[in-house]
């Protein structure tokens, strides 16, 4: 599972309800919330 940067709670989060997404210039990222507050979190690369 993928891991992104909460900045609400300030720590590493596992990404919950993850996506792969693809960005404009092709490169690909993952889309998701964090677990705990809801927030959405997103990580550049693959998962």
């Amino acid at each position: 599972m993928a891991q992104a940067y909460c900045v609400k709670c300030k720590k590493k989060v596992q990404i919950s309800n993850a996506k792969q997404v693809t960005l404009k210039n092709k490169r690909p990222a993952v889309s998701g919330t964090c677990p705990s507050c809801g927030t959405k979190v997103f990580r550049i690369g693959k998962a």
